[in-house]
Order: structure tokens, then sequence, then C-alpha cells
């Protein structure tokens, strides 16, 4: 990031000042300036941001921040480390460099990894903020995690902009990096010993952190934070919810988890057959010390090829002992976890996108009960049974499955997505006894990817279409925008309100638009029902066709059941 004043290296953010003072412990700071663009001065390191003015501007313009360092580069000695605090006291009375920061940073390195394509110094985040927002005005704050499967994955797909001008009260957007695949989630008994598990997690907690410190310079609140994810970014957000069986409390007020998406755990042996891999390809002996002192000081070319030479996907959360010391769903199901106003929900097709194959290759019981689980080896053939009795076939009468394909999507979605978000939201709401619980499902797909696939209906991934100026993976590390129709316009439009509204209140009605129907409570006061909004497109533009439901039976059973299963440890999630 050139600064300019002159060109400072990162190490410029590391230098030791005797006597310095922490930003944090004063608010008196000079009002530097630079031709690039507003200065937000956090006393250690001042940034230039850039701001944009386009046509159509609701709410005033509003201004970028991107590439902000949030942590010390995991290089070198901190690779495989947690995350380490920068030097964040105060040089020269503030007086301070203005760094460039009208750019998103790097990508961090995806799977598959390419040299050039991502970089190791990647903790850094964006912040979107009121173009008038100044320290004291105390704005909420939304903080996004992207997600893809904890293997790739960047905040550059994830435009917030419109979140900001479209409220009109102000709310600061923020989006964080986090490690990914090998470099994020090398798990096994040389890293516990001389190392962190779970670093990609720990790395998340770091940002959060971070906009605990400095988001007020911003104009945010740094008791207002709300936290949000999809996918693996949803699967995250609960982590964080959980982290540390609740005991330590958490670095935000609010959470919204989107198709929280979970795989199998590693189990011991798995870790050490990964780790095995990597030290294979790097070109390192495979235990102890010497291991890790050789993954710390491969070339990033040997690092590439470790990241290749491990399953996609398979290297991601453990359970660690300390951030997550126990299974996600273990920790809910015994009330072990922080207590926060939460939205969870998924897209009503999420498992087709997971199923494991096409409406073709689905015929019979027996593909139901083979395909979907490829992924998950541990399930028992008793649970299988079990579960081919709650997802009747369609040729029962009364099932509400219109084909092979279709009961073992929604079995897959169950069990990857959909159950999750309900089970989270009975816990807060019946243990916690939480008011400001909400659930949601997203009924209107992507258009792009129902074009190459329309058998996948509303698939994975179509809320972020709408929420993020129809964008869609475009490969390694890259998106694409779609413009959007007039009544896709006007989803978005609804949508974002909603998600807004309880960033800024806890309650997504509170300044929904008034075309919108008001999104009830999961547990209405004195009702035995468990509700959630039904997010559709509409026919005309600035209408939606969104409404309330209630969960049937089917789908509490359906969910109980494999709730149940992950307790025990048979989907280890």
């Amino acid at each position: 990031m050139p600064c300019i004043m002159m060109q400072f290296g990162r190490l410029a953010l590391l230098t030791l000042f005797t006597g310095a003072v922490r930003a944090s412990e004063t608010t008196s700071l000079p009002q530097l300036q630079s031709p690039l663009g507003p200065v937000v001065n956090l006393g250690y390191a001042a940034y230039a941001g850039n701001s944009t003015s386009p046509t159509g501007e609701l709410n005033g313009p509003v201004t970028f921040f991107g590439g902000i360092p949030f942590a010390q580069p995991p290089l070198g000695d901190l690779r495989f480390r947690a995350p380490q605090q920068l030097d964040e006291t105060i040089k020269n009375g503030g007086d301070v460099p203005v760094f460039d920061a009208r750019n998103f940073g790097p990508a961090c390195i995806q799977q598959p990894a390419v040299v050039g394509v991502g970089s190791e110094d990647c903790l850094q985040l964006n912040v979107w903020k009121p173009s008038n927002a100044t320290e004291g005005d105390n704005l909420p704050v939304v903080i996004y995690v992207y997600g893809g499967g904890f293997y790739y994955g960047t905040t550059q797909g994830f435009p917030m902009y419109d979140w900001v001008n479209q409220h009109p009260g102000g709310v600061i957007a923020v989006s964080m990096s986090y490690r990914l695949n090998v470099l994020g989630f090398l798990s096994g008994s040389a890293v516990r010993e001389n190392g962190d598990e779970n670093a990609g997690l720990l790395d998340q907690r770091a940002a959060f952190e971070w906009v605990q410190r400095h988001i007020s310079k911003f104009g945010g609140d740094p008791n207002e934070v709300t936290i949000d994810g999809e996918s693996a970014g949803g699967a995250s957000i609960v982590m964080q919810v959980v982290a540390y069986g609740g005991t330590q409390g958490a670095p935000f007020k609010r959470a919204i988890a989107q198709s929280i998406g979970f795989g199998p755990t590693a189990n011991s042996s798995q870790m050490e057959t990964y780790f095995a891999n990597v030290t294979e390809a790097a070109g390192c002996p495979n235990t102890g010390e010497a291991a890790m002192s050789c993954l710390r000081s491969a070339s990033l070319g040997a690092i590439v090829s470790a990241v290749n030479h491990v399953p996609t996907g398979m290297v991601s959360p453990v359970i660690d002992g300390n951030f997550l010391p126990d299974f996600p769903s273990r920790l809910i199901a015994s009330g072990n976890f922080s207590t926060v106003d939460f939205i969870g929900g998924h897209c009503t097709n999420d498992g087709r996108t997971f199923v494991g194959g096409s409406p073709s290759q689905f015929t019979s019981d027996e593909d139901v009960a083979t395909i979907p689980f490829k992924r998950w080896p541990g399930v028992t053939n008793n649970t299988i049974q079990q579960a081919l009795k709650l997802y009747p076939s369609p040729d029962t009468p009364g099932s509400p499955f219109t084909s092979q394909y279709d009961r073992a999507a929604t079995m897959a979605g169950d069990i990857i997505f959909t159950c999750m978000d309900y089970f989270l939201a009975e816990q807060m709401s019946a243990v916690k006894g939480v008011k400001n619980v909400f659930a949601f499902r997203w009924n209107a797909p992507d258009p792009v990817l129902l074009a190459a696939a329309p058998y996948e209906g509303t698939m994975h991934t179509s809320d972020l279409y709408f929420l993020f100026d129809g964008t869609n993976s475009a490969g390694n590390a890259g998106f694409t925008f779609t413009p959007f129709n007039t009544t896709e316009e006007s989803l978005s439009a609804a949508a974002i309100a909603y998600w807004t509204s309880f960033v800024t209140a806890g309650d997504p009605s509170s300044e929904k638009l008034a075309s919108s129907p008001s999104w009830s409570p999961f547990a209405p006061a004195g009702q035995s029902s468990r509700m959630r909004i039904v997010l559709t497109e509409g026919t005309s533009p600035g209408t939606t066709a969104s409404v309330m439901e209630a969960l049937t039976p089917e789908h509490i059973e359906r969910c109980q059941f494999w709730m149940q299963a992950n307790v025990t440890a048979e989907t280890t999630i």
C-alpha cells in the first residue's frame, strides 16, 4: 500500500515507539489531508479513501477504504500461527503517513493455488461509510465474512456500497479477508505443538477485534456490530457464536448466518494424513518441530504445491479444544454459545448444488441412500434407513417430493445447510431467551445460475446475487456482476433494507421498505409455531412476493433428527 508522504513498507506499521500511547486512549489526533481522497487517521497510520457519487445516489456519497491491515503479515515464523496484532501505538502525536486505501487488498491464496494469484500477506479489511460520517456519529456496523468452502473466496466479490447507500440513517460496512485452505486450516499434532489450528477463524476474530478498537474513527459504534456470512461464511458465523463455548463473550452484538454450510470435520487420522500430504509436497519432514520449521521457511512455490496436494476443501476447521472446544452442534445443544440477536436462513434448493449428481442419476431408493452420503462416510446404514422413512419416496401417497432427485436434494440440503439455522434459532430462543431471533427462506433463483442449470431452482448462493449487485463466482478469486432487471432490483432493495434494519435495531422490520411485509420473529410471543419469511421476487417493479410461513412439523422433525445425529458425531458438524 503506497504512502503519499513517501514510500513506507509494511514494517513502518510495526515499528515500536518509546512512550507512545494507543489510539483508543485519545481522540485528539491531527486532521490529515491527502490529494487522493478523504482521510481517516487511526493514530498509528492514516488511510485515504475513495468517494463515489454515481447516478441514483440515495443518501449521499459513500467513501470506501480498502486493503487496511488488521494484523501483522502472517509470513515466515508467523505462518500457521494465530494472527498477531499490529503495533497500534500512536506515532508522532498522530502525524503519520497517509496510505493509499482506494482499492481492495489482495485475495488470500486460493485452492487450487497458482503462484501470482492471491497473497500470503492478505490479512486486510475494507470499510464503506457515508462520506459525511465522522467520529462520534456512532453508526451501527456490519462485517461480512465471505464463503467458499474455506478454500477459496475474496472480499472483492461482495461490494457493500448499496448497504451503506440505501440505509436512510447510515451504517458502516466492513469486509475482511482470512487465510484459507492449508495456510488457514492446517491441523494435526505438529501444528498443535508448534502453531495454531483454525488460524483462519482466528483471523476473522482478529478483524472483529480491530473493528472494536478502531471503527469509531470511521463513524461507527463498536457496541453495535453485526457479523454476517454465507455458506462457509455462514458456518464461520456459527463458529464465532459458539467460540470458546461462549465463555469469552463475543466482539459483536448480532449475527446473520446465510446457508450455513458445514462439511464433515476431519478426525485425528485424517488431520495427520493431510499434514503428511502437505509436508511431502513441500519437501519437508512430516513430524514435530522440524516439520513446522521447514514449512515456515518453505518458498511460496512449495506452499502452492502443498495447497494443491490435499483434497479440495478437506483442510478446514477442526475441533481444537480451545477456540472450538467441541462440535458446534454439541455446543449449541448444551447452550454453550454467546447470546446475540440472530437471523438464520437458507436458499430453497441449497441442497441441489451439493447432492452429488443431476436428476437423471437419481431413480431409486438406493441412489438416494448412497450418492448424497459419499460426503458423509461416518453416517451409519441404520441412520440412512431412518432418513429414508423421514423423506418418503415420491411413490408414497402424501410424499412432498416430486422425484427421487428432489427427495435426495432436500435431504442433502437439510444435512449441510437448512437445519443448522433452525437449530441455532430454536436454542437461541428457547435456551437463551433471545427475543430478536428471525428466520428466512430465500426463494428467488440467481438467474445466471438458473440459465446454466434450470433443474437446480433456487440454488446455493442465490441470495448473494441479490444482496451483492448481481455477483457470481468466476473462477479463482474472480467474480462477475450482472445488472438487475426491475423486479430483481426491487427484491435486492427490499432484502438489503431488511438486513440493514436488523443491523441497526435487531429487527429486520424496523426500517424495512414501505412495500415490504413485516418480518415476524422466529418464535412469536404466545405461539407454538416457528415462523420465517420467504423472500421471493415479485412480478412488477417496486414490489416483492415475499410472505411469512410457518415451518412444517415434517421439516422440524427432520431437522431434529439430523441435529441429534450431529450431536452423536455421525455427521460431525
